[in-house]
């Protein structure tokens, strides 16, 4: 079963460590791995500063 996305500007679910799943422009070269509270609001991704699909890692 695939994870469930969440995009930029989206709230966080959960607390947690997220990565990009992809980047929203289609491109796939960043792995970054972010922790998160509950409620905070997913960024862009940090090392292309492009909206991205995050994917909950733990």
């Amino acid at each position: 079963m695939a994870s469930k996305q969440y995009k930029t500007g989206e709230k966080a679910p959960e607390s947690g460590k997220y990565k990009v799943d992809k980047l929203v422009n289609g491109n796939n070269s960043d792995n970054t791995e972010i922790k998160l509270e509950q409620g905070e609001q997913f960024p862009p991704s940090p090392s292309e500063n492009e909206a991205a699909y995050w994917v909950k890692t733990s």
